[in-house]
């Protein structure tokens, strides 16, 4: 009698082997200097990559599967994220489609990355998997996944697969060199944005805030500076205001406030409420856009 355990064992290699295959013909080896990471082929000629192992004013390069190199320009990168986008010409690579289907813990987990033309991947669990969280550069990252896997420094970039192949998102390394991914629905939406403006768009107030006590009991953002042309000038804010509330909302942080100059608060008309001199007051402001560093 066949050993049932060990067919299935079997049959478990055989399909995580075929998943590794097939993504690995979308996953490149990322060169900028000296650093080394991975990437896949997101659309047409266009690769993400991760955005903290891409060093700035290097010259980036990409080993496709088999070893041939071309050159690659950056288009955009969003450091909040952890997503940079690349462009590469010439080179014909079948684009990777990316699954945002919800992940559980204790499903197997694989992470592609490529290194010199050659794939290498790693196998271990979904350790969790969490609602949205914001990174600690204030990106908005649609779903915590962490991995139970050894990630080499050469994969991160690469894909994180589950047992049946699909591409739940990016590997990459979180605090203390935990590996993490970076979700299908986060890898869309901004890459979709560095794709169409080579950044992604943050609200802009210009203004410079402290907290400050209100009434012993609550909590608002004093104005300490106010930049020459930004938003909140041309709104009349003057120094010494305190914000007690937006668009109707109590002020509870200073933070509170920079999580809302997300992309899409640019364009948007807010109302701030103002204790001014001892004075109620309300200002309407048009939210900027956060000029580049």
């Amino acid at each position: 009698m066949a050993d049932t355990s060990t067919l299935t064992l079997e049959q478990l290699s055989t399909a995580m082997t075929e998943a590794v295959a097939a993504a690995s013909r979308s996953v490149v080896a990322v060169h900028a200097g000296r650093a080394r990471a991975s990437g896949f082929a997101w659309r047409d000629g266009l690769v993400v990559t991760c955005e903290e192992a891409l060093p700035e004013d290097e010259d980036v390069a990409v080993a496709l599967p088999g070893g041939a190199t071309t050159a690659a320009t950056v288009v955009g990168r969003d450091a909040s994220t952890d997503i940079a986008l690349l462009r590469i010409d010439g080179a014909q690579l079948p684009p990777m489609a990316l699954d945002a289907a919800p992940v559980r813990a204790g499903a197997i987990a694989l992470a592609v990355g490529a290194f010199e033309g050659n794939p290498v991947a790693a196998v271990g669990a979904v350790s969790l998997a969490g609602p949205a969280w914001r990174s600690l550069r204030g990106g908005d990252i649609d779903a915590r996944i962490e991995l139970d896997l050894v990630l080499r420094r050469s994969a991160e970039g690469g894909l994180a697969l589950d047992a049946s192949g699909r591409a739940i998102g990016m590997a990459v390394f979180g605090p203390r060199r935990r590996a993490l991914v970076i979700p299908a629905a986060t890898i869309e939406r901004v890459a979709a944005l560095l794709e169409a403006h080579g950044r992604v768009p943050r609200g802009y107030l210009g203004l410079s805030l402290q907290p400050v006590r209100v009434n012993h009991s609550g909590v608002g953002a004093m104005v300490m500076g106010i930049a020459d042309d930004g938003p909140a000038a041309a709104a009349g804010l003057r120094q010494g205001d305190v914000i007690l509330a937006w668009n109707g909302q109590p002020v509870r942080s200073v933070q509170m406030l920079l999580h809302a100059l997300g992309p899409a608060s640019v364009g948007t008309v807010i109302t701030l409420s103002l204790k001014r001199a001892g004075e109620a007051a309300e200002l309407e402001l048009t939210v900027g856009e956060r000029p580049a560093d």
